[in-house]
């Protein structure tokens, strides 16, 4: 049969109506009071720094973004640099603390929110877009605030030197992911395509050594499309991952100086226990995924085929070893559970202030650790209750971003009832679509785990965001496909 031509069938301002409709539910925060705008154009036009006698000039280090296309509130501005014997990395943050004054009504609302909501229409952001997009950003051919990270890696990526303090930058330019990424085929040695790819790669290569995993999975989206939005599968490119490893390098750097100073809040997540592993070791034997005895389950997530429908099946099941993951503040001893188990090694947030609360604080951790002197007082009066905030509005995000998701899915599938369409079967009573990329419920008998199928719509409504689906059958073209090792 045919895929059936597909249309959305809710215009843009019904969509938007169904996106506020999601924001009121959630209870999402979208109004700035008064005094917080007061008080963010007064931080952003004071002209003045509070911590000025403590900042380093860096102007002259040519510092660039690397951002998705048309964003604004640009939290880290990256430098890197061949050494004889390695590379030096430089890695600056939007020194939010300079404009948020603890306390104040900024400090507060930030409190209230927790983190940035992304929508399909927009964002609710953390501060005052006066600061996260203008004075407090590190946009291009500006001075700006920042606190700036310097790495020395040897040859294999292995930091040899770590220092962190409050600089003055000015980046040079902002790219964009896909720009980099085109641009690597043409890069010199020492550009900044050539060396992402190479310190990216080494360092993946020491997370695989220390048991480190990534999942890989590509992520269903909402993206624009003229008046209205479509759903598409997008996985990351690799210059997306190469950046996120200077990231995680910054945030794992972060860690050991909390952990030193015994003062701090990680993000913590426990290891996949054995009663995980072995659920999913039967999961890859029922899916033909290939699995010796004594891998690591990293290894064998590290070379799946994503071309292969058994490999979806397998990332979904994955998704199960990876729960639990908190922020843990501590003053004093550490906490029993210290590590990331996706990480494989402690790690906090310290690279996002514009956009996630934990990160100011983790910041001012981290300076005041590594100049070896107290940490300020305002930072360990909020660590008591600084972790449930972020849970708190992590699920709210995340709860925002699967409802509007939702809206999208029965939107563009609701004059498509009765129609069939084809799929992988991700568990028992879940598919998802090829096109378009959907993931929903499947009713009827349990699906065969893993194979392409076919299944036909019964049912999408955009009100109560619900999409439904029955086996017709699996794909008579499409046998059930096995990964390679």
């Amino acid at each position: 049969m045919p895929r059936p031509s597909l249309t959305l069938a809710a215009d843009g301002d019904v969509l938007r109506g169904a996106f506020a409709a999601v924001r009121r539910e959630l209870e999402v925060p979208e109004e700035l009071p008064a005094e917080v705008l007061a008080e963010a154009h007064a931080a952003a036009t004071a002209g003045t720094d509070p911590y000025a006698d403590e900042r380093t000039d860096l102007r002259d280090v040519p510092f660039v973004t690397v951002d998705p296309p048309g964003s604004t509130d640009l939290d880290q501005a990256v430098h890197l640099a061949r050494r004889p014997a390695g590379f030096r990395v430089r890695y600056a943050i939007a020194d939010v603390a300079a404009f948020v004054r603890a306390g104040g009504a900024i400090d507060a609302e930030a409190h209230r929110r927790g983190e940035t909501v992304y929508c399909p229409d927009g964002r609710v952001p953390l501060h005052p877009e006066e600061l996260s997009e203008g004075a407090a950003s590190l946009l291009a051919d500006v001075e700006r605030l920042a606190v700036v990270w310097t790495f020395d890696l040897d040859a294999d990526g292995t930091v040899t030197s770590t220092d962190v303090r409050r600089g003055l930058v000015r980046s040079r330019e902002q790219l964009d992911y896909a720009g980099v990424q085109a641009a690597l085929g043409s890069a010199g040695r020492d550009d900044l395509p050539t060396l992402l790819a190479e310190i990216g790669t080494l360092r993946a290569q020491q997370e695989r050594a220390r048991g480190g995993v990534s999942l890989g999975r590509p992520e269903q989206e909402v993206v624009p499309d003229g008046d209205g939005w479509r759903l598409e599968y997008r996985a990351p490119l690799p210059v997306e991952d190469h950046n996120a490893q200077i990231s995680l390098l910054t945030g794992m750097a972060a860690a050991g100086l909390m952990l030193d100073a015994g003062v701090g809040v990680l993000r913590t997540m426990p290891p996949a226990d054995d009663e995980a592993l072995a659920r999913l070791r039967r999961q890859a034997r029922a899916l033909g995924v290939a699995w010796a005895d004594g891998e690591e389950y990293g290894d064998v997530l590290a070379r799946l085929d994503h071309a292969e429908p058994a490999t979806a099946a397998f990332l979904s099941a994955a998704t199960a070893l990876f729960r639990g993951a908190a922020w843990t503040p501590f003053d004093g001893t550490p906490p029993a559970q210290v590590l990331h188990g996706a990480i494989a090694a402690p790690y906090a947030h310290v690279t996002a202030p514009l956009r996630r609360l934990v990160d100011r604080y983790g910041l001012e951790v981290s300076l005041a650790a590594h100049a070896g002197r107290e940490v300020p007082g305002w930072v360990t009066a909020a660590l008591p209750t600084l972790g449930e905030e972020m849970a708190l509005a992590s699920r709210r995000s995340s709860a925002v971003d699967r409802a509007c998701t939702d809206v999208v899915e029965a939107a563009v599938l609701a004059a498509h009832v009765g129609a069939v369409f084809d799929g992988v079967a991700l568990d028992h009573d879940t598919v998802q679509l090829t096109d378009p990329a959907v993931v929903a419920r499947c009713d009827g008998d349990d699906l065969p785990v893993g194979e392409h199928v076919r299944v036909r719509l019964a049912r999408a409504d955009v009100g109560a965001r619900d999409v439904r689906f029955t086996l017709d059958g699996t794909a008579p073209h499409a046998p059930a496909a096995r990964a390679r090792r």
